[in-house]
This record gives structure tokens, C-alpha cells and sequence, in this order.
């Protein structure tokens, strides 16, 4: 009897989790991301977020968190040894819909360009840290761009 894969990725080059959870956990041929969010490594910084002293959202800029965050899922795919186009399921949470989609919708389109995953786009009232988009992924390890 053959053993299913399974193991916890974590990712130095990623921004820390808020939580106990693994950046990525490899089941089989299929890999889940956890939530990630647009926060930079290493810091608590958000691109585009402007906070004041009490940590309340002054103003952000979504294009910027959109980027961010697209960039952070990328760092954590490639050092799973999956790739961009290893992609099949993206549920995309974003905290203000109404002004925020078209921006991300755009955004979206550049990085997706190429591969077409399944997509689902929530509003919700907030995320844990003063964020505007987090996206939860899976990857397919069996797809002809997976790295072995």
C-alpha cells in the first residue's frame, strides 16, 4: 500500500503566519495555501496601507495590496515546487467590494492571464490584520508545470 504525501510548507521568504497554520500543506498531489495576505516578509508592513496610532486604516491602496499579495502567493508556490500555472482554485476575500473589485478584477487578469483557476470573490467586513484582499489557494501537483 502506497502512502499519500503530506506535509506542512513553510516559507522564510513569506510573510509570517498570524496564527498556528503552515504557509502550505501538501496532501497528495494537490497543495493548499493558507490565507495569504499582502504583508511584506520580515515586517508587519502592508504596501499601500497608511495606519494611525491606533492602528485603524487611514487610507490603502488595493492596486498596490493586489501586487503584494499576488507576489507572496507566487514566493510560496515556487518554493513548494509548484508553479503560477499550477493553479486551479483562488477564493479571493476582499473587505469593500463595492470600491475595490473592478481595481482587483483588472489586476487579476495580468496574472492570470495564462492560466484560468476556478475563482470565487467574498466580501467580507474584515480580515485579522488591516488588509484589504487575502486569497486562499490550491495548486494540482499533476499538471505539466509542476516542478519535480
Amino acid at each position: 500500500m502506497s502512502t499519500v504525501k503530506n506535509q506542512t510548507i513553510n516559507v522564510s521568504q513569506a510573510p509570517k503566519p498570524v496564527g498556528l497554520y503552515p504557509h502550505a500543506r501538501q496532501v497528495g498531489n494537490l497543495l493548499f495555501l493558507s490565507g495569504v495576505g499582502p504583508r511584506k516578509a520580515g515586517t508587519d508592513k502592508i504596501p499601500g496601507v497608511e495606519l494611525d496610532q491606533q492602528g485603524n486604516i487611514l487610507s490603502y491602496d488595493i492596486a498596490a495590496q493586489c501586487h503584494s499579495v499576488f507576489q507572496n502567493i507566487r514566493i510560496i508556490l515556487e518554493a513548494s515546487g509548484a508553479t503560477w500555472l499550477d493553479l486551479v482554485d483562488v477564493t479571493v476575500f476582499l473587505t469593500n467590494m463595492k470600491d475595490d473589485f473592478a481595481t482587483y478584477n483588472r489586476i487579476y487578469a495580468e496574472y492570470f492571464h495564462d492560466n484560468q483557476p476556478c475563482r470565487t470573490t467574498v466580501e467580507i467586513n474584515k480580515l485579522p490584520t488591516p488588509i484589504s484582499i487575502e486569497l486562499k489557494c490550491i495548486a494540482s501537483l499533476n499538471s505539466k508545470h509542476h516542478k519535480d
